[in-house]
C-alpha cells in the first residue's frame, strides 16, 4: 500500500487474499487508493470496505459456482472487463494455462467452472504455454502431454519454491516474461530453490516427527501441534501435510516470524478445521483458510493455552472413524481388463482432482513378477500380473516397508489408480499403488 501511494498508484487488486484485511483496506482509503478484492477464502463477519469484493463464499453472493480458485476469480474479473470493453476473447483466454496451474496447485474442487478452466488450460499448456511455464516444463525434463498430476508435482512446487525459499516476485517475473530468452535465468534459479526446498522439507519433517515421538502425551492426543523457532516459514505447510499423512489427525506446525508464532494447519477428510480454529480465536491474533487447510498467527504466551483449547475442541467433535485413514474403492477388476480402450475411456473423465478423483481400482490375488526395487529412500517399484494378463509396472510411494513382504510364491491384493507414465517421450501404463493387502 505504501509502495502504491509513493508511486502514484490508485488501484490495488488483491488476488487470493484480502477478504479479512479490513484494516489494510481502510488504511489504503485514507491514502486515496481503491481496492478490488478477488478471494475465495471464508469471509469474516464484516467485509472490507473495498470498491469491490469478489468472493463466491460471501453470504450474499448469488454466483452459482462457489469453488473457484483465487486466480479463477481473477480470470472472471478480466473476462468481465474484456466483455464490458469489447476486447477480444484472446485477451483473457491467453491466461487459462496460468489459471489451470492455480486450480491444480490449490487443490480446489475439480468440478463446474474449475473443470472447464482446467481442461482448456491444460490444452493450452500442452500446445502453446506462456514462456514462463514453458521454461519450467523444459527444466523439469518434459515439454508435452502434461496432466493435472504432472502440474501438481512438477510445475507447482517449482513456482512455490521461489516464495518459500526466496521471494515470490521472482516467480512472478518469470511468469510475466513475453519471450523465452528472458526466462532461462529465472527458471534455473527457481529450480535450484526447489532443490533447496526439498532439503529443508526433509530436515524439518524429521525434527517434527522426533518431537512427536519423544512425547508420549502428544502421541496419544487427537491433534498435533509442534513448534520450533528455526523452522523455515516457507515449508511448514508441506511439513504439516506430511505429519497429517503419518499420524492422520488435525495438525499445526508453527515457527517464529516477526515476533509472533506463525503456522500452517492441515486437517483430515471429513473434519472442518476452519470451524475448529473459529472456536480458538481467543488465543489467536489472526487466522484464515478453509475446511482442510489454514494459516494462523498467535503470540508466544498464547501457545500453551491454544494447544490445550485446540485439543479440547477437536477431541469433543471428531469421531474415531475420522481418525482412521481409509481408501475408498470404486470397483474390483482383473488386470486383463486394462487395455488401450479402457485407458482411453478413463482419460475422457479427466481432468482429475478433488470431487472428481481418479477412480481407485482393486485387483485381487495378483502375482509378483521379478523382484521389487527401492526407489529413493521410501518408494517401491515392482511388477504384477494375473494369469493370462499383461505385466504391469507399479509404483508405490512411501511403501518401502512392504518390500520384504512381497514374495513371488504368494499372491496379494492391490488397490491403485491407473496412470500414464511419460518418460523420455515413451508412454506406458503404470499402476499407482494406494494399498497392498497380503493374502492371509
Amino acid at each position: 500500500i505504501d509502495h502504491a501511494a509513493g508511486n502514484g498508484i490508485s488501484l490495488i487488486i488483491a488476488l487470493d487474499c484480502g477478504i479479512k484485511s479490513n484494516d489494510k483496506v481502510e488504511y489504503a482509503t485514507t491514502l486515496g487508493i481503491d481496492f478490488i478484492i478477488c478471494d475465495h477464502h471464508m469471509p469474516g463477519n464484516e467485509l472490507p470496505a473495498a470498491s469491490a469484493v469478489l468472493d463466491p463464499k460471501r453470504n450474499d453472493c448469488t454466483y452459482p459456482f462457489k469453488e473457484l480458485s483465487g486466480c479463477g476469480i481473477g480470470i472472471k474479473l478480466i473476462q468481465a472487463f474484456a466483455i464490458k470493453n469489447n476486447l477480444p476473447e484472446h485477451s483473457y483466454t491467453r491466461y487459462l494455462d496460468l489459471g489451470m496451474v492455480s486450480i491444480a496447485a490449490d487443490m480446489v474442487s475439480m468440478t463446474g467452472e474449475n473443470r472447464v478452466i482446467a481442461w482448456h488450460g491444460l490444452k493450452k499448456l500442452n500446445e502453446d504455454p506462456c514462456p514462463g511455464l514453458k521454461a519450467l516444463m523444459e527444466i523439469s525434463g518434459r515439454t508435452n502431454a502434461y496432466t493435472i498430476t504432472d502440474v501438481v508435482f512438477q510445475i507447482a512446487p517449482r513456482i512455490n519454491a521461489a516464495g518459500r525459499m526466496g521471494h515470490a516476485t521472482q516467480a512472478v517475473k518469470m511468469l510475466l516474461c513475453d519471450a523465452m530468452d528472458n526466462t532461462l535465468e529465472q527458471s534455473t534459479q527457481i529450480n535450484s530453490q526447489n532443490t533447496d526446498r526439498k532439503v529443508f522439507d526433509q530436515r524439518i519433517t524429521i525434527e517434527a516427527l522426533a518431537q512427536i515421538e519423544s512425547d508420549i502425551d502428544l502421541i496419544n492426543k487427537k491433534t498435533t501441534v509442534v513448534y520450533k523457532d528455526s523452522w523455515n516459514k516457507g515449508v511448514i505447510g508441506i511439513v504439516a501435510s506430511r505429519l497429517t499423512e503419518k499420524y492422520y489427525r488435525p495438525t499445526i506446525v508453527l515457527t517464529e516470524s516477526n515476533g509472533l508464532l506463525t503456522g500452517s494447519a492441515r486437517s483430515v477428510q471429513g473434519f472442518d478445521l476452519y470451524e475448529a480454529l473459529l472456536q480458538c480465536t481467543d488465543h489467536l491474533e489472526q487466522f484464515g483458510g478453509h475446511k482442510f487447510a489454514a494459516g494462523l498467527t498467535l503470540r508466544f504466551e498464547d501457545l500453551e493455552p491454544f494447544k490445550t483449547r485446540f485439543e479440547e475442541v477437536v477431541a469433543a467433535s471428531i469421531t474415531e472413524e475420522l481418525l482412521i485413514p481409509e481408501i475408498k474403492l470404486d470397483v474390483t477388476i482383473g488386470l486383463s481388463e486394462i487395455d488401450a480402450k479402457f485407458c482411453r475411456v478413463l482419460g475422457q473423465m479427466a481432468p482429475f482432482g478433488p470431487d472428481n478423483m481418479l477412480p481407485v481400482f482393486q485387483s485381487l490375488s495378483v502375482s509378483l513378477i521379478g523382484q521389487p526395487a527401492l526407489v529413493g529412500t521410501d518408494h517401491l517399484k515392482f511388477s504384477i500380473a494375473h494369469p493370462g494378463s499383461p505385466v504391469f509396472e507399479c509404483i508405490a510411494f512411501g511403501m518401502a516397508e512392504h518390500a520384504a513382504l512381497l514374495k513371488q510364491e504368494t499372491t496379494f491384493s492391490v488397490c491403485y489408480t491407473i496412470e500414464e507414465n511419460n518418460w523420455r517421450d515413451k508412454r506406458t501404463v503404470q499402476l499407482n499403488i494406494k494399498g497392498i493387502k497380503l493374502a492371509t
